[in-house]
């Protein structure tokens, strides 16, 4: 071939090598069938206090402007089939991708721990059918999952998706970093619902998951924050950004409601674009980036801990403190929220703002914490933690890091020894994404003197159960092999 041809030739490769990378980082919304753009999907939404039945959430998606939806359920004690409440419409209008409307329909006077079915009519045909497990009273067993760091499309994600489909929990616990990477709205319609709502199980492709099962979710940096060091607020860049407070319906029980205040995630851009983005997220934003929920005889608080956070602002500090107080007659408390502030890895190792804290975790009896953004498994002995305040006088150095003086509890193994003297922290966040911490997987002598157990060349997830006074812990590889286990009792 001729210089000038394979000039020509390479030329031409490169053009469309390039054209496919643009094409790829488009925004391309495609319809998960004819009638829906996202299918059918359980969550918890904002739950009234005090309810005597139970209560969930059906959302789903479509371009469909002129649709009539109707929502039947029936239970065990309600056999025939009874039309919901008409479901609500929020249109979503946002550069790059075509305009649709997310429909919410409340499943309401449900059992405790009971299933429910439902189908979902447009136009009076029926176009969707599953069925979901209510929510859980106090007493109750439960069973839940817990994982982070996951929306990539990784063959990982996909194999723990499989394994928690398999574990049958009553609900799933995503400690942030949802989607990557930007938390976009095309990148939930890639990464996230196509895997995590299929409509057979594979570990290949992904699992009908939401349909059945509730998954609540704590934001993380990738997902209201920061993203490969961007900042994914800024709606000018992306302007389908922020989907975390368009695409989840969680409790609305947080201490801010007030759009570009302090300790909120505040979006930035256009005028246009935010205001495209406020009438789409609507009461959820900013709100529903902290909140709490109990489920069975359990009580979550799900925090916030991206760096505009300040945890020692006293209105976020009462508002967590008024929280775990009121959960004082639940059996186990747990705490979610992305970044750790107890961490062997040297990855995030100075992001240690969480600490600040753990005087009112440890006040209220708080039993695990659950976190994300490192991609491994850690988990912490029982621990205290005392603040040392910074010689200028600061909760918090001026690269991250939070000093203290530590109480470990050594002799907590979760066999023999299963009664704790502390908090145990986890970090489970070998959820999909690449993973980190190889230089420290076998090298306990590498580990910080407060880490009892690492594991960071699997992807993984925790699964937990809860049966009265009893916890057992499992972390649950990819290949379904168990990592680590513990006890907790009280």
């Amino acid at each position: 071939m001729k210089p000038l041809r394979i000039i020509s030739f390479v030329l031409v490769i490169l053009a469309g090598s390039m054209l496919a990378l643009f094409l790829a980082e488009r925004p391309q919304v495609k319809a998960a069938s004819s009638d829906f753009l996202i299918q059918p999907y359980v969550q918890i939404g904002s739950r009234p206090p005090a309810a005597k039945t139970e209560r969930l959430n059906l959302l789903w998606s479509t371009n469909a402007s002129s649709s009539s939806w109707t929502v039947e359920i029936k239970w065990k004690g309600n056999p025939s089939w009874t039309k919901t409440a008409a479901p609500s419409r929020q249109p979503v209008s946002l550069d790059g991708i075509e305009p649709f409307f997310i429909y919410t329909a409340t499943l309401a006077g449900l059992t405790p721990g009971e299933s429910v079915q439902y189908r979902v009519a447009r136009d009076g045909i029926p176009v969707f059918a599953a069925t979901a497990n209510a929510c859980k009273a106090a007493g109750q067993p439960c069973r839940f999952d817990v994982f982070g760091d996951c929306g990539c499309g990784s063959r990982g994600q996909k194999q723990i998706a499989y394994q928690v489909f398999q574990s049958k929990p009553d609900f799933v616990m995503v400690t942030g970093d949802i989607v990557y990477n930007f938390g976009r709205m095309t990148e939930y319609l890639r990464h996230f619902f196509p895997v995590y709502n299929a409509d057979q199980p594979s570990a290949e492709d992904g699992v009908p998951l939401l349909r059945s099962t509730l998954f609540i979710a704590a934001p993380g940096n990738h997902d209201i924050a920061h993203g490969n060091n961007l900042d994914v607020r800024n709606l000018d860049q992306f302007p389908d950004g922020l989907a975390y407070f368009l695409l989840w319906s969680q409790p609305l029980n947080g201490p801010t409601d007030n759009p570009g205040s302090l300790d909120t995630p505040v979006a930035e851009g256009s005028a246009a674009h935010r205001q495209a983005f406020l009438t789409a997220a609507g009461k959820n934003y900013p709100r529903m980036a902290n909140f709490s929920f109990n489920y069975g005889s359990c009580h979550w608080t799900v925090l916030d801990a991206d760096p505009y956070m300040n945890w020692t602002d006293k209105k976020l500090r009462d508002w967590l403190e008024k929280d775990l107080a009121s959960a004082a007659s639940a059996t186990w408390k747990f705490v979610a929220f992305h970044q750790p502030g107890f961490n062997s890895d040297s990855k995030h190792f100075e992001e240690q703002r969480m600490r600040l804290v753990c005087d009112i975790l440890e006040k209220y009896k708080v039993d695990v914490v659950f976190n994300g953004h490192v991609h491994n498994y850690q988990r912490t002995f029982p621990l205290h933690f005392t603040l040392k305040k910074q010689p200028d006088g600061n909760a918090m150095a001026a690269d991250g890091t939070v000093s203290g003086d530590f109480r470990i509890d050594r002799t907590f193994d979760g066999r023999t020894s299963t009664k704790p003297d502390g908090i145990i922290y986890i970090i489970t966040g070998g959820g999909g994404a690449p993973l980190s911490g190889a230089h420290i997987q076998n090298r306990p002598e590498a580990w910080q003197p407060f880490t009892a157990k690492v594991v960071a060349d699997q992807y993984s997830f925790s699964e937990c159960s809860v049966d009265g006074k009893t916890l057992v812990i499992h972390q649950i590889a990819a290949d379904g092999k168990e990592l680590d286990k513990i006890t907790v009792t009280k």
